[in-house]
């Protein structure tokens, strides 16, 4: 019996669990391979996601220069028109100053002239003050110098052409007299 019970065990043996010694060296063989194979992966998933982002930064700062470009080219464009319409500005001033029987006409100029003043307030034109104002080459263009006991050192005494600014860019400096330099 005991060789029976051999037999039987043998034959009980299915194929799945007989081990074959070379598969086993395969199974070696292939786990290395897997590991070189994720490395490889792992290598290529981070330079993707570097490549990404730079690629997000990069894109960002486009994003950033372009806004900064589009304020500048509407700054520039505001600047040219404004400088444009200030002439008109002035003969209204001048028409302003001079002597007028017909009061509604007068009124009807004044009334024009404070309503353009109003629309260059809107768009941020801010006129340089400048008399009795310490001079700044910055600001005013001296035209003239003049000695004058009535004002102090390096005064603007006088305005030929009144200066306009849009924030800090000047569009037209004021030309102006300068007592005492």
């Amino acid at each position: 019996m005991p060789k029976d019970n051999k037999n039987i065990d043998t034959e009980n043996i299915k194929e799945e669990e007989v081990v074959n010694p070379e598969e086993t060296t395969q199974e070696v063989n292939e786990e290395p391979q897997e590991n070189e194979e994720m490395k490889k992966l792992k290598e290529e998933n981070e330079e993707l996601k570097n490549k990404v982002l730079r690629q997000m930064a990069e894109f960002d700062n486009f994003k950033k220069r372009t806004a900064k470009e589009k304020d500048e080219l509407y700054t520039y464009a505001k600047t040219n028109c404004v400088e444009q319409i200030l002439g008109v500005i002035d003969n209204f001033e001048r028409a302003l100053d001079t002597e007028c029987s017909d009061e509604t006409f007068k009124k009807g100029v004044e009334m024009i002239f404070n309503q353009f003043k109003d629309t260059l307030s809107k768009l941020g034109v801010e006129e340089i003050e400048a008399l009795n104002a310490p001079f700044n080459p910055e600001l005013h263009n001296a035209v003239n110098q003049v000695v004058d006991e009535n004002f102090g050192e390096n005064t603007v005494c006088q305005v030929f052409q009144k200066g306009y600014k849009i924030g800090d860019k000047v569009i037209r400096h004021s030309m102006v007299v300068v007592a005492n330099p």
